[in-house]
This record gives C-alpha cells, sequence and structure tokens, in this order.
C-alpha cells in the first residue's frame, strides 16, 4: 500500500529534522554548510530539500553494508571537499554569519566563528577557551587544568603545530554517525561546516571508530597526501569535540579530556 502524508507531515522519501524550540537559525546554519559542502568531484551530500525555523527536510537515504571500495572512494572525494577550501581558519558556510552549531539536536552548542589567517589561533580562541570556560563554570576542571588549558592555548597561538596547509573545507563533526553507507557512495549528513584543518575531520572519523578507516586514508592521501606526522597529531585534533562530550555527558570523558589537554600543554 502506498503511504500518503497528512498536510504539513513530510513525503516517505523525506527525513524531518525536527525541533519546535531550536536555536535561532539552527537549522539554516546547518543547510548551509550542506550546500557548501557539495563541490564538484567532492563527497556526497545528502539533498536539502526544505528549511524553516523549527524544521529541516532532507532526501531520505537509504544504507548498505560498509565496503573497502566505497571507503577508499570516500576518502579520495573527501580530500577534493577539503581541497575547495575556505577563505579562513574558522570561516562560517557561504550564506551563513551567526553563530554556528556544535552537538546533539536536543542540546546543541554555540560554535563561534573566526577569520584566523592561522590554525593555532583559531583553535585557541575559537574552540578550546570557551570549552574550557563552560567546563570550568560546570565544575569539572580544577586549577591546574585550567592553567593547562591556558598554557596550551598559548603554545597554539605561537604556532607550535601550525604548518602550510591553507584552510580546509571541513565538514566539521565528521564521527561515524554523520556519514552514511548509501547505495551511490558515502553520503555526509549533520555538518558543523567551517573552515579548518584537514586533519581535524579525519581526527572524528578516528574517535568513535570508523569501518575501513585504513582505505579511507588511503583514498584520502592519493588525493591529497598529509604532511609528516599528522598521525601524532590525532588526539590534539580530537581534544574540541571531546572536551563537548566532558561538558554534555560527563562520566569518562572528563578525565580522558583533561589528560589529553595536560599532554598537548606539556604540563
Amino acid at each position: 500500500m502506498t503511504r500518503t502524508s497528512r498536510p504539513g507531515e513530510p513525503s516517505p522519501a523525506v527525513h524531518r529534522k525536527a525541533r519546535a524550540d531550536a536555536p535561532a537559525g539552527f537549522f539554516a546554519c546547518e543547510a548551509a554548510g550542506l550546500e557548501w559542502l557539495r563541490v564538484p568531484g567532492g563527497a556526497r551530500v545528502v539533498e536539502v530539500l526544505d528549511v524553516a525555523d523549527d524544521h529541516l527536510d532532507l532526501v531520505r537515504l537509504g544504507s548498505v553494508r560498509p565496503d573497502p571500495a566505497a571507503a577508499r572512494a570516500f576518502g579520495a572525494a573527501l580530500a577534493r571537499t577539503h581541497d575547495a577550501g575556505a577563505a579562513a581558519f574558522g570561516a562560517p558556510p557561504r550564506g551563513w554569519s551567526g553563530d554556528g552549531f556544535f552537538g546533539p539536536l536536543d542540546a546543541p552548542l554555540p560554535m563561534p566563528w573566526g577569520a584566523h589567517t592561522s590554525w593555532g589561533a583559531f583553535l585557541a580562541e575559537c574552540r578550546l577557551e570557551p570549552a574550557a570556560s563552560a567546563l570550568r563554570a560546570a565544575g569539572r576542571t580544577a586549577p591546574q587544568d585550567d592553567a593547562a588549558f591556558a598554557r596550551l592555548a598559548e603554545r597554539l597561538r605561537a604556532g607550535a603545530w601550525d604548518d602550510d596547509d591553507p584552510p580546509a573545507r571541513l565538514h566539521g563533526d565528521l564521527w561515524s554517525g554523520n556519514l552514511v553507507w548509501t547505495p551511490d557512495g558515502v553520503t555526509l549528513i549533520d555538518p558543523a561546516a567551517h573552515g579548518g584543518h584537514r586533519e581535524t575531520d579525519l581526527a572524528m572519523l578516528a574517535l568513535f571508530g570508523l569501518p575501513h578507516l585504513d582505505e579511507v586514508l588511503a583514498g584520502y592521501q592519493e588525493v591529497h597526501p598529509l604532511t609528516r606526522g599528522w598521525r601524532h597529531r590525532v588526539t590534539l585534533h580530537q581534544l574540541y569535540p571531546l572536551a563537548v562530550h566532558a561538558l554534555l555527558f560527563g562520566g569518562g570523558y572528563v578525565p580522558q579530556t583533561l589528560a589529553l589537554v595536560h599532554r598537548w600543554a606539556g604540563t
């Protein structure tokens, strides 16, 4: 039997993300990010059908079992997406100028933009310092942890891990749950898109595990070889999303985050 939609109800071919009390611009920002990530030869991106203050309608995606060949093709395509570039580290997606958002639909955190010429300064000012302040306000850090955050921010601003790679066009929240293995290939959903360092997206793929990640990385490096030492920097790029998890969910994410802060701060 064919199902028909009632007035105001999305079609069965539509996936609707909805929240009546969504922060202002939440869904418009996501829609702008999806369109910005859609570049020739780049990673597949879910199609936006409609956007309003309280919902975002997307084409409903079918899913298949993860496959090594699809993983390798996705890695190559993701490199081309990154290579499309951004105006600066922290630049918002085209068509959006308000704050961004990071985190789950029911508890997104504001994600400030920036216009930095260096990745380290961007990470310090727009990601780690706001996260450190929020963790401190939530009572999840001690004075020595706050000092480690400050020391790490200082090292980042000094360019300790900067390189010559220009700002990449990032998905920004590329954990395994934000890509769908479809019959047509891996497709991106739910971005926190911005200009950043390409290693950040790759580190997010590794954070909670991804099937055939080695194939993704192999395909990526066929298009854009990564800078020497990138594997060593993975946990530095994972620090911000871990800090967000520590803030939202507490538990084991708190000691995991603080251990990394102290490690990278050299304290």
